[in-house]
Parts: C-alpha cells; sequence; structure tokens
C-alpha cells in the first residue's frame, strides 16, 4: 500500500460556502497561491455551474496555478459536469468531483429515487467525466449513514465507470472514529475493483470528531483525506488539515505515512485564511492557535526551561511561527524590505513591491519600528488593493468630544476630489456618513470589527466590516495605526467592490441588449 496521503483543500469550496461573504476572484487566487506553497496536492477551487463569480474564480485559479492539481465540485448533472470541464480547461490537468447521495434518508427524502436509479446517475456522471478528463474523483454523499451494502455496490460501480478516486464522506459529522475506521475497512474487504481507486475521506466536526475520523481512515488504508485550513467549513466545519498534517508528521513512526505538505508554511497559510475569509481563530486551536505553544502553568514552564520535550511534542519553528524580531526603519529602502519578504518566504508574484513599500514608508513614520508581523499585514492589505480603485480618501480630519464627533473627509471619486464632513454619535460613525453622502450608496452594516494586529500602542488596527448592499453581502478591510482611518478604509474596500459589481451588471446588461 502506498504510503503518502493526498492532501485535498477544499477551502475555496466547502470552506468558503461558511463564509459571511463570498470572497473576490483575487483573494481566492492569493489562498491559492497560498495553498500551492503550502505543498497541498489538489485544490477543489469552486463548483463552478453555482454561478458566473464562482466559475471565473476557478477557471483564474485553473490558468496560474501549476503545482497543485485544480479540482472543480459538479453534482451528478450533465450540465454541472459539462460547466465544471469548460472552467477547467485552461489548466494542463485536471479534476472533476462529482457526487450524489447514497444515505437512505437522502435519497428518500432529497433524490426521491430509488437506489438503483442512484447508482445510474453515478455511473453516468462518472462516465460523461471521463469524456474531458482521466481524473475523476466521485463522491457518496453522506456515506457516514449509508447502509454498508449499498455503499459497496456505488463504490465498485463508480470504479467500473472510471473513478480513480473514491471519496467517503462523513457529511454530517455522524461517526465515532471506531465506525469509521470500520466502513473503511469493509470496503477495502467486500469491493472487488478497490485497488484500481484511491480512497479518499471527508470528514466534518459537527460532534468534533472530523480529523479523529479522517485518522482512523488513514490506519484503515485511505490514501486521500479532504479537508481545509482553520477547519472552515459548513456548520461546524470541516477536517483541520494543518492538525493531518502535523499528526502524521509528528506520529510518522507509528502510522508509517507522510504528506507532500511544507510544514513551515503552515502558520502563515492559516494566518492569510483567517485575514481574508474575516473568520478569527480561537486561542486554543491545536497547532495554529495563539495559545498552542503558550506555557501559563509554573510546572510547565519550568519543564520548559530544562528540557522543551517536557511539554511540547513540536516546536513553533516546526510550523513557520518565528520570533518576531525589529526590523526595519522609515530609512529603509526597497531592497531591505524586499529581503524581509524573502527571509518570510514570499516570493515577488505574491505582492506587489511599489505598493507595500509606500504603505511601509507610511507605517514606518508613524510607528518608528517596523516588525516582520507588520510587513505581513500591509501585505496581505496592500494586495486586496486594486489599481483601478474608484473610491479613494485623500484626506480625513476627526474632531471627537462626550457627545459627539465630526468628521471631514476629501474623497477621489474617479477624476473628481469631493469634499464632505458630518457629525455622529463617534468619529467612525462620522466618517461613514461622510462616504454615504459622497458615493451615494444605501449600505446597511451586518458586522463591524475591530483588532489589532501587532504589538504595543502603536500596533496596527485591522477593521472588518460585511456590508450589505441590494441582498448581497460584501466583506471589506481596512488597515492603520489610527482605528477610524482603518474603518474608513474598510468601508471604501466595501464600495469599490459595489462600484466594479454595478460596471460588470452594465457591461452584461449593454451586451444582451
Amino acid at each position: 500500500m502506498k504510503d503518502q496521503v493526498i492532501i485535498f483543500d477544499t477551502t475555496l469550496r466547502d470552506g468558503e460556502q461558511a463564509l459571511s461573504a463570498s470572497l473576490t476572484v483575487k483573494e481566492k487566487l492569493q489562498i491559492a497561491y497560498a495553498l500551492e506553497r503550502l505543498g497541498v496536492d489538489v485544490i477543489e477551487a469552486g463548483f463552478p455551474v453555482s454561478s458566473p463569480g464562482d466559475f471565473e474564480s476557478v477557471q483564474t485559479i485553473a490558468k496560474h496555478i501549476k503545482h497543485s492539481r485544480i479540482c472543480a465540485l459538479a453534482r451528478a448533472v450533465e450540465k454541472d459536469i459539462d460547466v465544471a470541464a469548460e472552467s477547467l480547461k485552461v489548466a494542463e490537468a485536471f479534476r472533476i468531483h462529482t457526487f450524489i447521495s447514497t444515505s437512505t434518508v437522502h435519497v428518500q427524502d432529497k433524490l426521491r429515487r430509488s437506489y438503483d436509479d442512484v447508482i445510474e446517475m453515478g455511473i453516468a456522471a462518472v462516465k460523461r467525466a471521463r469524456k474531458y478528463t482521466d481524473d475523476v474523483e466521485f463522491s457518496c454523499e453522506d456515506a457516514g449513514r449509508t447502509p454498508i451494502d449499498n455503499l459497496c455496490r456505488m463504490v465498485e460501480a463508480a470504479i467500473k465507470a472510471g473513478a480513480n478516486t473514491i471519496n467517503i464522506p462523513d457529511t454530517v459529522g455522524y461517526t465515532l472514529p471506531s465506525e469509521f475506521g470500520g466502513i473503511i475497512s469493509q470496503l477495502f474487504d467486500r469491493v472487488p475493483n478497490i485497488d484500481k481507486a484511491v480512497i479518499s475521506v471527508h470528514c466534518h466536526d459537527d460532534l468534533g470528531m472530523s480529523v479523529a475520523n479522517s485518522m482512523a481512515a488513514i490506519q484503515a488504508g485511505a490514501r486521500q483525506v479532504e479537508g481545509t485550513i482553520n477547519g472552515l467549513g459548513e456548520r461546524a466545519g470541516n477536517c483541520a488539515l494543518e492538525e493531518i498534517a502535523m499528526i502524521i508528521k509528528t506520529r510518522q513512526s507509528l502510522l508509517g505515512v507522510h504528506t507532500n505538505i511544507k510544514h513551515n508554511e503552515i502558520h502563515r497559510t492559516s494566518k492569510m485564511v483567517s485575514q481574508l475569509c474575516n473568520m478569527p481563530i480561537q486561542a486554543n486551536k491545536a497547532i495554529v492557535g495563539g495559545n498552542a505553544f503558550s506555557h501559563s502553568s509554573g510546572i510547565h514552564q519550568d519543564g520548559m526551561l530544562k528540557n522543551k520535550n517536557t511539554y511540547e511534542i513540536m516546536t513553533p519553528n516546526s510550523i513557520g511561527l518565528k520570533n518576531q524580531a525589529l526590523n526595519l526603519t522609515s530609512r529603509s529602502g526597497r531592497a531591505a524590505v524586499k529581503s524581509h519578504m524573502d527571509t518570510l518566504g514570499y516570493t515577488e508574484h505574491e505582492y506587489d513591491l511599489d505598493k507595500l513599500y509606500a504603505d511601509f514608508l507610511k507605517l514606518a513614520d508613524r510607528k518608528g519600528q517596523v516588525f516582520d508581523y507588520d510587513l505581513e499585514a500591509l501585505m496581505h492589505f496592500a494586495n486586496l488593493r486594486d489599481e483601478d480603485d474608484f473610491f479613494k480618501i485623500n484626506y480625513l480630519s476627526v474632531q471627537s468630544g462626550s457627545v459627539m464627533a465630526t468628521t471631514s473627509i476629501k474623497l477621489q471619486c474617479g477624476a473628481e476630489e469631493k469634499c464632505e464632513a458630518a457629525v455622529g454619535n463617534g468619529p467612525v460613525d462620522a466618517l461613514y456618513q461622510c462616504i454615504y453622502r459622497l458615493t451615494g450608496y444605501e449600505i446597511v452594516l451586518d458586522k463591524f470589527d475591530l483588532t489589532a494586529k501587532g504589538e504595543g500602542e502603536d500596533g496596527l488596527g485591522q477593521a472588518d466590516i460585511i456590508a450589505n448592499y441590494k441582498g448581497r453581502k460584501y466583506h471589506g478591510t481596512g488597515l492603520a495605526t489610527d482605528i477610524v482611518e482603518a474603518s474608513g478604509q474598510a468601508l471604501i474596500h466595501v464600495i469599490n467592490s459595489i462600484h466594479r459589481a454595478d460596471q460588470i451588471a452594465t457591461i452584461k446588461q449593454q451586451n444582451s441588449q
């Protein structure tokens, strides 16, 4: 049996479905680059038939990512499979992932068909996908609650039809590790052509057992694990891939398997996904939580001082968590900034040095001292901005008292600069009133968060907002040492996204006439 476990990442599909606001194409591509650098074998980039935006995202990722296999999801429906193939054809090689429900409750109450009909639909879907690619994955949705006889029939039929990866999902996170491992073992014992396919698992975390179930499946012979960065996903989320990767690395002598994951990229990838998806990581989260390598107990601290192995089974460096030392000042040049980005592991295509350096100088003038974590935060923020932004804040002045605040701004609106002033219950409220008046957009804020992205009183503050405009939700983020400025940048980020969406809609309408 092969000793490599294939890592299949579905952050951009299953993970993205759970977000309060959809990611932009640019944000998805940025995450895809990070996953490629992490060493992910297969990236499920989206569900192309679900929307034009998802189609564009999959197509863009398939065009730019070269070292990870790009995959798209499709129901066992001809149109889904055809659209998936169309979005992926720009790639040199790709995978189509098609699925159908197999549990009794899904077949009877959702599909309302006989099991024989479901098997025929699965066979037809695999055969149609094979017309486009020789890399076809077939999933038995809700396999964890599927009668084993039915599951064996479906798996055998799908492999015979041409599927070379068979995915066994615990779609609702229902099974126990011994139970789920037993399902995988029975498939190996009872399906005659099981050796013709890689057995994959996709476990959800409704009862907190997604990682344990996935590991039980690996021990039973599964050689692909599907999951997401930070465990993002529907309901309670998916299996966290960083946990799978570090379990396999840490217990390799017992498990006898390995992955292609570059473990020193884990921390950075986790941080990027958290920021772009606006999904904070709980402090006690395994591997990537803020407390994962913290030691508070006096007994623990004493042991750590004597021998770190007393209370650490892995090191912070093993996931790429480095000591963030003082690095740069306003007198540093582009070469110094680039050198530090190289040291942090970023390549030139992942950021615009001119944008980053301009933001760095502004921050250095304010803080005096710039740290590595500041550079990373600035890079992520700079990557979210576009050169063609229609709206930009040129000037901002705030006066705040105990009763009300006054804000005045100069806003660049295309080629024209406009000025406005307003009062509000606080400086952010006053600033937002100015922006609403100047742009004319009627926006409802669903969520507003402020978080620290550095250390000390002069650390960077990040504003994240979820805004509702005409029934669609948009995520905006802003970064500055001044929280009012960061809040303004977050709203401008949203409004520029709305403006671009309106322009695209207008062009489509004109083309259809």
